[in-house]
């Protein structure tokens, strides 16, 4: 298979690569670096350093390659940042993707894989509630809306043009090689924070000090073996990708302060705009063709070592 991953020297496209070339596949990757590191990728990886928002140039990785399949991991993926850039956000997200399907129709591309958000799209879950594929789409930010818009192109794309689509919805992703220092990724800020032995903030669900917000939190790896079934078109259509499991940030904090056996100080502050109290995923779509996800402690106690030893 003929495997293109925009977004592949990423925290999530990173591990698509590896398992990728690991299963035999002919991989390329597109990514812009601006926040992907070529350091996560094997030396042997064809790379271009190409931004999604350059049509001219993606046209001619597409033109050069030829690929079967592409993987779009490429994204601005912070909500925070969204909200104070949307039109940044869109640009790249909306613009930038539909630069990608345009190449996909130019040049004949089988099957699309697109990394698309559970843990926005569906607004507010209630506290003891799991949102499934089925339920109506409420996007509460820039970044939410901008990837139910290709949602939305894709369904266009495939009835127009008959380009087959798997839109994996995932929910809150970490896991090693997580950017610490951008705003989003909250395991990886605390696990880089605390062996640090600096201060972490906890953001307030509803009201500064409580037990803050709600997430359900997915393993990287398991991410990248529901991506591998994506890719060869086990899955069509749409699916969470997520353990069905609620934990609060403060929980979160607990077990990774435990697990590196140190306890940071804390500041408590007001809940950030653009951010959701409570997002669960029913997973149950998904489970039949996956089996097994990594529990929350096993997760975290890998990607606390992987820290550990990237920081020296």
């Amino acid at each position: 298979m003929k495997l293109l991953v925009t977004g592949g020297a990423g925290f999530i496209g990173s591990h698509i690569v590896d398992g990728e070339v690991a299963r035999g596949s002919e991989v390329v990757v597109v990514d812009n670096l601006s926040t992907g590191k070529k350091e996560n990728l094997g030396s042997d990886v064809p790379f271009y350093c190409v931004d999604i928002c350059n049509r001219d140039e993606i046209f001619r990785v597409f033109r050069e390659f030829r690929p079967e399949v592409v993987s779009h991991q490429a994204a601005q993926a912070s909500v925070s940042i969204s909200v104070k850039d949307p039109y940044g956000d869109a640009m790249v997200n909306v613009m930038g993707t539909l630069n990608v399907l345009e190449a996909c129709r130019e040049f004949g591309v089988k099957h699309f894989v697109f990394a698309s958000t559970g843990g926005a799209i569906y607004g507010e879950v209630p506290e003891n509630s799991k949102a499934s594929e089925e339920w109506t789409l409420n996007p509460k930010s820039p970044y939410a809306v901008a990837k139910a818009s290709v949602e939305h192109y894709l369904r266009v794309y495939r009835h127009n043009y008959g380009l087959s689509y798997t839109i994996l919805r995932y929910a809150n992703v970490y896991g090693p090689r997580q950017d610490p220092y951008g705003e989003a990724g909250v395991v990886a800020i605390f696990c880089e924070r605390i062996l640090r032995g600096l201060e972490v903030t906890v953001y307030a669900r509803r009201s500064v000090g409580d037990e803050g917000c709600i997430r359900d939190y997915v393993y990287v790896g398991d991410v990248e073996k529901a991506h591998s079934l994506a890719v060869r078109g086990r899955l069509l259509g749409v699916f969470n990708v997520s353990t069905g499991k609620g934990t609060t940030t403060r929980r979160l904090l607990e077990l990774i302060s435990s697990i590196a056996g140190k306890k940071p100080g804390v500041l408590f502050a007001p809940p950030r705009p653009g951010d959701l109290e409570v997002s669960i995923l029913d997973n149950s779509k998904i489970s039949s063709y996956v089996d097994g996800w990594t529990e929350l402690e096993d997760g975290i106690r890998k990607t606390v070592e992987w820290f550990s030893r990237s920081l020296g």
